[in-house]
């Protein structure tokens, strides 16, 4: 049985493990992913920033006779999303319960609930980060969706404004939201007759419905609503709204008064705010002009909460949200609200408190990414398997001598970046 101790075992171990944890992907097929590596990079710490580029964007210029002297230029502004680097996700077990499965010819009965559950860890922790970062907010928070056409809105919401269109949007929703769309279901999936599907397929509901393809994902998260939720008040002082000062992140910090004071877990990651209808609507980001509803009123800016905090005792709280209301006046290429958020605005924290909500997500493929740190090997018989997606696993087998025990380890090390938040949002029913 020499080959079971050879120098190729990680790499024939890697080969076993590679479909349970790619077919149990959903969440991270649907948005961009690579592999990291480059001088400097090394082995990331968690909360470490890695570099992603963000898309430019311009706008154009109407003139009588092509004369262009006197208007204002396009910027070449260049942003960055930054990446935050997770936690080491690692399934580790004892060798022989490998050794024993490559004996028995096993062995991918043995490796496939390891990479399954490598898989919905990383998947279950990127649906957390893709509520928090989601920008933009459909529907009626805490309203189960339960037509197709809170599907369609979603989608009509990105058309109106102005994400590209195309096969890269998504519409993941929780397996029950499926039930309560079932009368309508059928006939929505092409479906397939292979007799093994991935978590992939099977997740998916309707390849395009509403601009939109359909997919059910157990991977979605929840949070829980701030102990504010459903209270009113003003902004207290005007945020600044210039792209340059928020093109790294595509955050902005606003101080809202008139709440509660003194109270613990006010705000939370994941409330959605609401600012009234005093001109502070969307516009199409390419066109300019205002977003109108199904109702045929403005669409009112909502924007999510990405780091809460607790009021003081004057009903105060400082927090960031997603995403920044740009406003740079008429001539503005980044422009995304009618007009500039200003101290004295009012808001609604939308929600019931101290709620768990678990909301469906809509978002483009361009609204998020997911890298995955090329590891060093510990050692030189250790495989790094980097999929042609750019996901990349570690697997290293190694002692421990003072147990007496002989090991393998997985290990992926990914990133999480979210480089447009108004590619992205929650969806909730009406």
């Amino acid at each position: 049985m020499a080959n079971y101790t050879d120098s190729n075992i990680t790499q024939k171990v890697a080969k076993g493990f590679k479909p349970g944890f790619e077919s149990s992907m959903v969440l991270t097929k649907t948005v961009d992913t690579q592999t990291l590596t480059g001088a400097g990079l090394g082995t990331p710490d968690f909360g470490e920033k890695v570099k992603f580029k963000r898309p430019m964007q311009y706008r154009s210029t109407k003139t009588a006779d092509g004369d262009i002297s006197s208007t204002a230029k396009n910027d070449l502004v260049f942003g960055n999303s930054f990446g935050e680097v997770q936690n080491f996700y690692t399934v580790h077990v004892d060798w022989s319960i490998i050794d024993e499965a490559l004996r028995l010819n096993e062995l991918d009965k043995a490796l496939e609930p390891i990479g399954e559950q490598l898989a919905a860890d990383i998947e279950t922790d990127f649906g957390s980060f893709m509520i928090e970062q989601s920008g933009l907010t459909y529907g009626d928070v805490g309203t189960a969706v339960n037509a197709w056409s809170d599907v369609a809105g979603a989608g009509a919401f990105l058309d109106s404004i102005g994400v590209p269109k195309g096969k890269d949007r998504f519409y993941a929703m929780n397996p029950f939201s499926t039930t309560n769309l079932a009368d309508t279901q059928s006939g929505l999936a092409s479906g397939n007759n292979k007799l093994v599907d991935t978590a992939w397929e099977r997740a998916q509901i309707s390849s395009r419905f509403g601009g939109l393809s359909a997919i059910s994902s157990n991977a979605l998260s929840s949070y829980v609503s701030g102990e504010l939720a459903g209270e009113s008040g003003t902004v207290s002082a005007t945020p600044v709204a210039t792209y340059v000062s928020v093109k790294d992140s595509y955050q902005q910090t606003i101080v809202l008064t008139g709440l509660t004071v003194s109270t613990t877990g006010a705000v939370k990651p994941g409330d959605t705010i609401e600012f009234d209808d005093n001109g502070r609507n969307y516009i199409n980001l390419r066109t300019r002009r205002t977003v109108m509803g199904a109702n045929g009123q403005p669409i009112k800016w909502r924007a999510t909460v990405v780091t809460g905090g607790d009021t003081d005792g004057s009903g105060n709280v400082t927090v960031v949200v997603a995403p920044a209301a740009i406003n740079e006046g008429a001539t503005g290429q980044y422009n995304n609200i009618s007009s500039p958020i200003t101290a004295g605005d009012g808001f609604t924290i939308l929600g019931t408190a101290d709620t768990e909500y678990q909301p469906n997500l809509f978002y483009h493929k361009a609204a998020f990414g997911i890298g995955f740190v090329k590891l060093p090997k510990l050692y030189s018989t250790d495989t790094v398997m980097t999929m042609p997606n750019g996901i990349s696993v570690r697997v290293s087998r190694y002692a421990d001598g003072d147990g007496n025990r002989n090991k393998m380890r997985f290990d992926a090390l990914p990133a999480f970046a979210c480089f447009n938040p108004l590619f992205a949002g929650k969806g909730w029913g009406q």
